[in-house]
């Protein structure tokens, strides 16, 4: 998507969390909502930067496949609505939970990606957190993911659209009632299960990989639930104070003194 199409797009899904956030707060927090926002949304100025880039190379790929007809895509002939539910599975596998997994695995890595489980008020701005390095590390296997899977632009852009949505609506600090959570959890990433990723430490942090679909998390044995009201946010190997503090997050990934076993 064009970055200035993704930034409408975040602004309303931004504003319909948020609205759901005053309505039916999951935590009753006292900070201050506004300069939180900030420090969040200046991580998504970079987000956007980098879009641009990966969105110039992403037309690349496309072109690739349309031209040389490569892809699982092109290896079968099935009706629209079957081709386009295997590329959203597809791609919220590879693109998302895999490369999620790898971000809390592989150390190096898990150096990036701590900025955003930094947070130690989780609410929707919360989906915007992502270090430009993290970011490129996503970007880079959802590349890979359109090349293997060789699906049409129109169903990547869905797919974008939807990954957007589930961003900000599962981060955002709103309690939704148990049951409809829980049922809903049976097959996508509900509010309530992915707040229990954020949970400053393990077993709970390496739960939950999963952006759209649950189902990977339950096949792979990495789904958890449990009540939300245990959740604290945060990570123990990092100063709490700190989680608006720019520069120190920024340099995180660089600092050698911060442990990346907790």
């Amino acid at each position: 998507m064009p970055s200035w199409q993704k930034l409408i797009w975040i602004i309303i899904c931004l504003s319909f969390s948020w609205a759901l956030e005053g309505s039916f707060p999951l935590f009753q927090y006292t900070y201050k909502k506004w300069k939180h926002a900030g420090v969040n949304i200046l991580f998504l100025t970079t987000t956007l930067i980098i879009n641009i880039l990966f969105g110039i190379a992403t037309l690349s790929v496309f072109n690739y496949i349309t031209v040389h007809k490569i892809g699982l895509l092109h290896m079968i002939d099935l009706p629209v609505w079957a081709e386009l539910l295997i590329a959203l599975l597809f791609l919220d596998f590879v693109a998302q939970y895999v490369v999620h997994y790898l971000l809390h695995k592989i150390k190096w890595m898990w150096k990036f990606h701590m900025i955003h489980h930094s947070d130690t008020k989780v609410d929707a701005t919360t989906g915007t957190r992502h270090h430009p390095g993290d970011y490129i590390f996503r970007e880079i296997f959802a590349l890979l993911a359109v090349l293997l899977l060789g699906a049409p632009l129109a169903f990547y852009i869905f797919y974008r659209i939807l990954t957007i949505f589930f961003t900000y609506v599962t981060h955002a600090n709103v309690h939704m009632p148990l049951g409809l959570d829980k049922t809903l959890s049976y097959i996508f990433i509900t509010p309530n299960t992915h707040k229990f990723h954020h949970h400053f430490e393990r077993p709970w942090t390496d739960t939950n990989f999963g952006n759209i679909f649950s189902i990977w998390d339950r096949l792979f044995g990495t789904f958890v639930y449990d009540d939300p009201k245990k959740i604290v946010y945060g990570l123990d190997v990092l100063d709490g104070k700190l989680d608006e503090d720019i520069i120190y997050q920024f340099k995180i990934p660089f600092d050698n003194t911060i442990k990346t076993d907790y």
